[in-house]
């Protein structure tokens, strides 16, 4: 039993440091934490310009080989629906339905494909919860 004690009283010694070792090692994890939220708000400032400057980026798509195309922004708005007159007829209602589902889907993920690859410009490919 007094070899256990031993051994860790040995082992509270080892790890015992000075005051001022302490002291310096707190001012070192101050000024990496001070670093560390300084990136994380220029990071953040970055995104927000880049949320802004997504909406006047847009994509095109068209579905049904060109039968309706769909324009939409960075910010997945819709910004304009062509439809071609040829598909404009009582008969085909379901099928135009069906055209423009498509191709706003499309726009949908072409838009939020051009958001990642920005985003991933900024954040230098890590992918970071909560920011798309």
């Amino acid at each position: 039993m007094s070899k256990k004690l031993s051994v860790f009283s040995m082992e509270k010694l080892s790890r015992s440091e000075s005051p001022r070792a302490t002291e310096c090692k707190e001012e070192g994890m101050s000024k990496g934490f001070g670093n560390l939220l300084k990136q994380a708000q220029q990071m953040q400032a970055k995104i927000s310009q880049l949320q802004e400057e997504m909406a006047s980026k847009t994509v095109e798509v068209s579905s049904g080989g060109g039968m309706v195309n769909v324009v939409m922004n960075g910010k997945q708005e819709i910004l304009s629906v062509r439809i071609d007159p040829e598909v404009v007829s009582r008969e085909e209602v379901e099928m135009l339905q069906d055209l423009i589902v498509a191709a706003v889907n499309e726009a949908i993920r072409k838009s939020q494909e051009m958001m990642t690859e920005e985003m991933k410009k900024i954040t230098g490919g890590l992918s970071i919860p909560g920011i798309m």
